[in-house]
């Protein structure tokens, strides 16, 4: 199991920005997750939190447990043992983190290598088996291909293949879909649907793609956690003003958004007493939005907004 508790990602720099604020999500093993919110809402910080890819001015706060164990305290060793071994990160962008020098077979396979101990050619040819799993088709000539002869989309499914090579309890996929249309979308949700045992927690701005590939979501909004639930709970009557929105702004519900002001600036995240941050947006807002809200447990989902205090 994987829990996340009460995680705080600060940036130290000029001007100090808090890119996530008190998260908490626990994630039962094989469960699957999607973090939705808008860019820089802070979902792909808090992924590279977990495994520790921040780089050196981020300070995090909190707990991050892998079965009780913090990863946050771990040492580097035990750290190369988690990365890929216990926990794989798919970082976002299409595949386009991976080697323009490398061929993708060694890359798909070379998980293994680290983890399982694996020879180059043995690995070569388990990356083969796994890319089949993905229907990437004709997979021992792609094996010897290189990355730019890929489409987005197949990069993307090579990724997921990558991850899940060393036989990873716990997947973190951070934006699998950027930049690809709506036919390698539905292709990369199918990839990661082939996934049955694994933990996923995915990461994306995409509420239809959410929809498809997890059972519960985390919606962010201003580095904090405004709404958690089941996936079909929240797509279906969702509590949380700024979850409406963006369902509301989705193509497939006719883009109905009528914004009435602006985001915030990061540097009003740091000041906790600055009240909601989405009331300058919220069309519900009322006198008491000017204090921040706690998470409010509304029969078994999570919700800040004081719309939902019993004491109301």
């Amino acid at each position: 199991m994987l829990e996340i508790n009460h995680v705080s990602v600060e940036f130290a720099s000029e001007n100090r920005v808090l890119a996530v604020d008190d998260i908490s999500i626990r994630l039962p093993d094989g469960s699957r997750t999607a973090i939705v919110g808008e860019t820089g809402s802070g979902k792909s910080v808090l992924l590279l939190s977990i495994v520790r890819l921040l780089p050196r001015n981020a300070i995090v706060r909190g707990k991050i447990e892998l079965d009780g164990e913090n990863l946050l305290s771990a040492d580097k060793k035990r750290l190369q043992q988690v990365r890929g071994g216990v926990v794989s990160y798919v970082p976002q962008g299409g595949g386009a983190s991976m080697n323009p020098l490398l061929k993708v077979g060694y890359q798909v396979g070379e998980p293994l290598i680290e983890h399982k101990n694996y020879s180059r050619s043995q690995a070569v040819e388990a990356s083969i088996s796994l890319m089949k799993r993905f229907n990437l088709l004709n997979e021992e000539k792609l094996a010897r291909s290189y990355p730019h002869t890929f489409s987005g989309g197949m990069r993307q499914r090579a990724m997921v293949a990558m991850g899940i090579a060393a036989g990873p309890r716990i997947i973190l996929a951070d934006e699998p879909t950027k930049g690809l249309d709506d036919k390698r979308v539905r292709l990369v949700a199918d990839s990661i649907n082939m996934l049955k045992e694994e933990t996923l927690l995915c990461v994306t701005h995409d509420m239809s793609f959410a929809q498809a590939v997890s059972r519960d979501i985390c919606v962010m909004y201003a580095a904090q956690q405004v709404e958690f639930g089941k996936s079909e709970e929240i797509l279906n009557d969702a509590l949380h003003p700024y979850t409406r929105d963006i369902i509301n702004a989705m193509p497939e519900n006719g883009m109905r958004y009528d914004d009435v002001g602006f985001a915030p600036a990061h540097g009003s995240y740091l000041n906790h007493s600055d009240g909601c941050r989405y009331r300058d947006r919220c069309r519900e807002r009322s006198e008491k939005c000017v204090i921040m809200p706690p998470v409010f447990d509304v029969n078994g989902r999570k919700v800040r907004c004081w719309k939902y205090d019993s004491a109301n």
